[in-house]
């Protein structure tokens, strides 16, 4: 199953995304109390997010899941780290410095 693209809805990203928790929970063989205890969640919240019946979800409550199932290092792929951007950089390969103006 294709977790997104770009035509899904926020809401059914949301209910596949639970779906596979389900799926990675099963194999883990944790049982739901295990991760509501673990993330410290209500057991119903966890049941409507595995359910698929969930379409809004926070970001913190997301990564409190991911990290019961020891998956809390894959943000890196979600946003990995950028090189520094050339345009950083000056004619004299200094490292330029931002700027503010005064609000006067």
């Amino acid at each position: 199953m294709i977790l997104t693209d770009k035509s899904m809805a926020t809401a059914d990203v949301i209910r596949n995304l639970g779906l596979r928790f389900r799926d990675y929970r099963m194999r883990l063989r944790m049982t739901r109390k295990d991760i509501s205890e673990t993330a410290s969640i209500g057991m119903t919240t966890l049941y409507k997010f595995e359910s698929g019946n969930m379409t809004d979800i926070s970001f913190s409550t997301l990564l409190r899941l991911l990290r019961a199932i020891g998956l809390e290092k894959n943000w890196d792929t979600l946003l990995p780290e950028l090189p520094e951007s050339p345009y950083l950089y000056d004619s004299n390969e200094k490292k330029a410095q931002r700027v503010r103006h005064s609000t006067k």
